[in-house]
């Protein structure tokens, strides 16, 4: 089956389940293995950084190769085996439906007047303090998860399975998990966690500026602003302290006509992060169903821009 059919239907099965609790995901056992990997590489390499980079390299290799050589086992017991186990890894590496389903039970639960479960539910999304947070500052919150996944979780996913099939696509969710696990400024993870960050950095380069036109496009689709969504992500796009999520949150913020960013708490310490966009409308519960439907919206696009690409060049390379 052609890669691009199989990405279509592990697209459509993300799409229709998710991501059940109860299926062993292989993001877990990355998590595992950078686990297992971190001691005994800091007891063998003195030297915090190179100990760190030899274990992003190790996952994220083992990963790779580690999917080619499962599709390669499947596929050598009957092609049919090879399809199914190529569509089961890609699907898991996609997360529109679960994003949906997170962020929607926040919005369900401020609907209900429940703020306290709402900065619970919120909290699964976000990496900042979220017991004092007003309805808006969750529904920020909320709105920024979505704007920020849409490229982690989506696009950037879609680009590398059709750049390189389900092995390219399980590499980037390594180089995403290592990030998510080890790519902080923390005392434990400056140096160990560096190159984590920086391979996650570049692998997020390009798709994160695929992704401006993309949810402009996805804006105009669902009735949003999407001459400011592009317009807010040349401008503000660039502030946010980290290179790549800035694009997608101000593309949503100018979208909608809010803003994001400002002021958050993040263990205790304030912080105050670039404004993104422009306070058109004050941030309300219904932004986070908006954004959802930008997110769904922007998935199809990419789908269809990728896989289009993909075919063309394909087409292309035949004549030749």
């Amino acid at each position: 089956m052609r890669l691009e059919y199989q990405i279509a239907i592990a697209l459509l099965l993300d799409l229709a389940l998710g991501d059940p609790r109860w299926m062993p995901h292989p993001v877990r056992l990355i998590g595992y293995w950078i686990t297992a990997l971190e001691g005994p590489a800091r007891r063998a390499i003195p030297d915090a950084r190179l100990a760190g980079s030899l274990t992003a390299l190790a996952v994220i290799l083992t990963a790779a190769l580690g999917t080619a050589a499962l599709i390669g086992i499947a596929e050598g017991i009957h092609p049919l085996i090879g399809d199914a186990v190529s569509i089961l890894l890609l699907y898991l590496t996609f997360a529109a439906r679960d994003l949906a389903d997170h962020s929607g039970a926040v919005w369900q639960a401020l609907n209900e007047g429940d703020l306290t479960e709402a900065r619970r539910l919120v909290s699964w999304l976000v990496g900042r303090d979220t017991e004092r947070l007003t309805e808006p500052e969750i529904v920020r919150a909320a709105v920024e998860s979505v704007a920020e996944n849409t490229v982690d979780g989506i696009i950037a996913p879609l680009f590398f399975a059709a750049l390189g099939g389900p092995a390219a696509a399980m590499a980037y969710k390594a180089a995403s998990t290592l990030d998510s696990m080890i790519g902080y400024r923390s005392e434990r993870y400056i140096d160990f966690g560096r190159t984590a960050a920086k391979i996650d950095d570049g692998a997020n380069w390009l798709p994160a500026r695929l992704a401006a036109p993309i949810i402009a496009a996805a804006a105009s689709f669902t009735g949003q602003r999407a001459a400011d969504a592009w317009r807010i992500a040349r401008r503000d796009g660039r502030k946010h302290m980290s290179p790549n999520a800035g694009i997608a949150e101000a593309a949503f913020a100018g979208a909608l006509g809010i803003r994001l960013g400002g002021m958050m708490e993040r263990r205790g310490e304030p912080v105050d992060l670039p404004s993104l966009g422009d306070p058109i409308m004050p941030l309300v519960r219904g932004h986070i169903l908006a954004a959802n439907r930008m997110m769904f919206a922007a998935t199809g696009i990419a789908a269809v821009v990728f896989l289009a690409a993909r075919w063309g060049i394909a087409a292309f390379l035949k004549m030749w």
